[in-house]
């Protein structure tokens, strides 16, 4: 495999966690204003990129393949975990 080929491999790999922490962010805040206009977007995004990144890393590991709806499933269930503790949504 060439370095092309990887990097692009890898790259696909990582656009689902990318779009699920955009998107993510991005409705927050617009439907939780009140607690997400003290936030800002970059880091919110990077953190839950990196936390959906995991989640599919351990997909993978444990599935053994690649792209199983279980795997997206954990990767929106974490995500969203990492947005609400980040929101700090517990306290109301």
């Amino acid at each position: 495999m060439s370095l092309l080929l990887a990097i692009n491999h890898v790259l696909n790999f990582a656009a689902p966690a990318l779009a699920v922490a955009m998107l993510l962010v991005a409705c927050s805040h617009v439907f939780m204003r009140n607690m997400a206009k003290s936030k800002g977007w970059i880091a919110p995004v990077a953190i839950n990129f990196a936390v959906g990144c995991m989640a599919l890393v351990a997909g993978l590991v444990l599935l053994g393949r690649d792209g199983k709806m279980a795997a997206y499933a954990g990767l929106v269930l974490a995500c969203a975990t990492s947005q609400w503790v980040l929101l700090r949504a517990w306290r109301g």
